[in-house]
């Protein structure tokens, strides 16, 4: 439990250092790409969670990581097409929705 406890410290302490140290342009695209990672790390509890848990605790534990990684997933998409949203040319996307200006 101590070694556990040491490397969630650990690990919180080298994640600030490293995000911390991430110019703000490179920011939403660093952040799309964690949601393909964290988009494992949901498929993960959901396969924990269908192996099924022992105790109540474990359950409701389960159950609030599988909806904020969902949450977060779903935010992420959310962003990236909004931030790729910004780069389309807005010739085409005026002749997208009706050529109406």
């Amino acid at each position: 439990m101590v070694q556990n406890l040491a490397v969630l410290v650990l690990a919180g302490f080298v994640g600030f250092a490293v995000i911390s140290k991430v110019p703000n342009t490179l920011h939403t695209p660093l952040m799309s790409g964690t949601n393909a990672i964290h988009g494992i790390v949901l498929l993960g509890g959901l396969v924990v969670a269908g192996l099924g848990a022992e105790t109540v605790l474990d359950k409701v534990l389960l159950v609030i990581a599988i909806a904020f990684g969902t949450i977060n997933v779903v935010g992420g998409f959310l962003v990236t097409d909004r931030m790729l949203g910004m780069f389309k040319n807005k010739t085409a996307k005026g002749e997208r929705d009706g050529g109406g200006r």
